[in-house]
């Protein structure tokens, strides 16, 4: 049975352009990447830049972390306008955050976790969202103990990732245990880890029973893996936009392509995003090792993107 397939907020990775994109190629919902609740809280612009939207991305969530209650709560009432729905992100492993005591370090401190939580549904007229770890991994993890009670709080729906804080992006994810969250509590759940192609988001539903399926690194320089899900698992029988045959090159030019136009359509072509995500593109790909070189003779970004549009379109 077809369930929503959510891109993940990735920092470096989820720009406006590929959020838009992934919508293009079968994503059913788009997150920004992870925003500073500090940054914004003091009207930063490149903390604001990263919350940028666009018409066709509806609903519009922005994603932000902090360990300051007040930060959160002045940046979820700063959001009220402009945000159809507000995730609040206790999932992420990264040093430089957690030794601030936000992202996945919350876990670890769950009264204050519930704290957050609680003040931020307090101060929104939106629906509040959650994506959280199985816990740090240093202690008993505490995602089933704290999933009901952030549903009592009042949160719309949950992500699970189903790895602690300590694994960060290592072994396998734990799929056991996002289906006793699934059971725990009455709102939906979203299982997000390892799934990286249809076979993998099928075993997932299966033993999760959650309510959608979230995609992250399976993602990245793949955007093509949403429609690929949905067609092998017979969810839709849409011919994709990069058209019928099942060549990789055909599907990451027109997704290449495609980037390149909404960049220019919103946020200008920008040179370290087109550089990155270049890099995920080209990834894997025979003589990917040339399309490197195009990539460090260009500087200018018009000239990059024609230059990746040229090396790939001499694949086909």
């Amino acid at each position: 049975m077809p369930v929503p397939l959510v891109l993940a907020p990735m920092a470096g990775v989820t720009d406006l352009p590929f959020r838009l994109l992934a919508r293009e190629c079968g994503a059913d919902l788009t997150i920004t990447e992870f925003t500073s609740s500090a940054g914004l809280s003091r009207d930063q612009a490149n903390s604001w830049m990263k919350l940028e939207s666009d018409p066709r991305e509806s609903p519009f969530i922005p994603q932000i972390f902090g360990g300051d209650k007040v930060e959160m709560v002045t940046s979820v009432e700063m959001l009220q306008e402009r945000a159809d729905i507000i995730d609040l992100n206790f999932g992420c492993p990264a040093p430089g955050i957690t030794k601030n005591c936000a992202g996945a370090a919350l876990m670890g401190e769950p009264d204050h976790l519930i704290e957050i939580v609680s003040a931020c549904i307090e101060a929104s007229s939106v629906p509040i969202t959650a994506k959280l770890r199985m816990g740090t991994g240093y202690i008993e993890n505490n995602i089933v103990k704290l999933a009901p009670q952030l549903e009592e709080l009042g949160v719309m729906r949950l992500c699970v990732h189903g790895r602690t804080l300590k694994q960060r992006y290592t072994g396998e994810a734990d799929w056991k245990t996002i289906a006793d969250v699934v059971e725990a509590v009455e709102i939906p759940v979203i299982a997000n880890g390892d799934i990286i192609d249809a076979a993998a988001a099928q075993a997932c539903l299966d033993e999760t029973g959650a309510a959608g399926l979230m995609i992250g690194r399976g993602a990245i320089g793949r955007p093509m893996i949403f429609n690929e899900i949905k067609s092998q698992l017979g969810w839709n029988t849409k011919e994709p936009p990069w058209g019928e045959e099942d060549d990789i090159f055909e599907s990451r030019l027109w997704c290449w392509n495609r980037y390149v136009e909404l960049s220019q359509e919103t946020t200008g072509l920008q040179h370290k995003w087109l550089k990155r995500h270049a890099l995920a593109f080209t990834k894997g790909l025979p003589g990917s090792k040339a399309a490197r070189t195009e990539m460090a003779r260009n500087n200018d970004a018009a000239t990059m993107a024609e230059a990746i549009k040229n090396w790939l379109t001499q694949k086909l």
